[in-house]
């Protein structure tokens, strides 16, 4: 291991804790996206005024190397001075048209050439956006209204994907889309075909993360992708893959590409564009031309495809093409949970650590999470310490004990190390 040479020890966040206070006042729970609370690990909320490559920098002067990764996208680490090139002269060039622009035909063909699942996209505005005009469209085309979900997934918070989630993740659902979503356990194949059996000729879509981020990281049991896309094709029901936070993260391909499984349909999200708000779904063009103009299904957005996402996203996707970034984000991923496993190994307390690629979850549980259902073991009082203690000595985890972490391409190995080393200091905190 590398010598640590980094001392990233927080000095004070006044200013952040006063900022928490008054946005507050002005926003429900001082926050505009629940994400972004600090309810489930205590204390204020951090205000950041910048960040650059693995780096993030509060407004009280204090660094911190970052494993948020802004929930996903930020896979070449933040600011990519190219992204920032690209989307900047397309400013210059005006910000939306409401209508189109030669830089949407770029993006496309670069997505469509990289995932073979895909012959035709539409660009919209965020991953919740995509989903939710994917599910429609799979509704459109089967004239079936039922889809299926897995529990302890996250599919952004339209009412069809919120609908059965255990606990209730929101009121103000109609009973209408309560009863057009079934929930089923994720890694449960049988399941799954009970469903689909009890619901015959009504299942209009299975939607699922082929790698689960929103109850720690889970990946899918051997050939469960597999037999998930075999029962959907003699079910009729269409196969989203939300790819919102695995695309473009796991692999260039997607988790797709890692699991040699073809959708229907895919969604992906802000990882699409370096961070740009963005969303996009796609899928074969008999599918696809179901859409209006030519078909039946609606979706429309006026900055739907605007040129300075665009812009973004033509940079990312060619930068992320170089084989390169993907061999150093896995040697990188490596290294930490070689580190990690170590000191897990040295104090054997009951921590998981899991991953696919470069999206992992440092777990307080006893055993490894493969559903929901293990999820519920999650120790939500012993990370909050560990998180507190890493926030006090320069590292920003997610401020939440089920959500996936990120690395970026811009970490050192350095950083890695310095992580290890709080990281092993902050298992002995969580425990104490």
């Amino acid at each position: 291991m590398a010598s640590l040479k980094l001392d990233l020890k927080t000095k004070t966040t006044l200013r952040s804790a006063q900022s928490a206070k008054r946005l507050e006042e002005l926003t429900p729970g001082g926050v505009n996206s629940s994400f972004r609370s600090f309810i489930e690990v205590g204390g204020h909320t951090i205000f950041f005024s910048h960040a650059s490559g693995s780096k993030i920098f509060d407004i009280d002067g204090n660094t911190y190397i970052d494993y948020l990764g802004a929930w996903g996208p930020a896979i070449l680490g933040y600011s990519h001075p190219e992204v920032i090139k690209q989307c900047q002269e397309a400013l210059t060039r005006g910000p939306v048209f409401g209508a189109p622009n030669l830089l949407e035909i770029e993006l496309a063909e670069l997505i469509i050439k990289n995932i073979p699942s895909i012959e035709q996209i539409r660009f919209v505005n965020s991953g919740t956006e995509a989903v939710m005009s994917a599910i429609r469209l799979a509704r459109g085309v089967t004239n079936r209204e039922k889809i299926i979900i897995f529990a302890g997934s996250y599919h952004g918070h339209s009412d069809s994907v919120l609908a059965s989630r255990i606990p209730p993740a929101s009121t103000g659902i109609t009973s209408g889309s309560a009863a057009g979503t079934l929930l089923v356990e994720y890694n449960n194949l049988a399941a799954l075909d009970e469903c689909l059996k009890a619901h015959k000729n009504e299942i209009a879509a299975v939607l699922i993360e082929p790698v689960a981020g929103a109850m720690g990281v889970v990946p899918p049991e051997p050939g469960y992708l597999k037999g998930m896309r075999e029962l959907c094709t003699a079910h009729g029901a269409i196969l989203i893959f939300d790819e919102v936070l695995t695309g473009f993260r796991v692999a260039f391909g997607g988790a797709q590409s890692i699991y040699d499984v073809l959708p229907d349909l895919t969604c992906f999200g802000k990882a699409l564009a370096g961070g740009m708000p963005v969303g996009a779904y796609g899928g074969k063009k008999d599918l696809m031309s179901q859409l209006l103009p030519y078909g039946e299904v609606y979706q429309a957005g006026t900055f739907s495809g605007n040129p300075v996402t665009m812009a973004g996203g033509i940079a990312t996707i060619k930068l992320l093409s170089n084989p390169e970034i993907f061999i150093k984000l896995e040697s990188l991923s490596m290294r930490l949970f070689t580190g990690l496993e170590k000191e897990i190994y040295n104090i054997s307390p009951p921590v998981q650590l899991q991953r696919v690629g470069s999206m992992f979850a440092i777990i307080f549980a006893p055993k490894p999470v493969k559903n929901y259902k293990d999820s519920l073991t999650i120790n939500g009082q012993q990370y909050a310490k560990f998180f507190h203690y890493l926030l006090e000595n320069g590292i920003y985890m997610p401020p939440s004990s089920v959500d996936a972490a990120c690395l970026s391409a811009a970490h050192t190995e350095e950083e890695i190390d310095y992580t290890i080393e709080i990281c092993a200091k902050g298992f002995e905190k969580a425990f104490s």
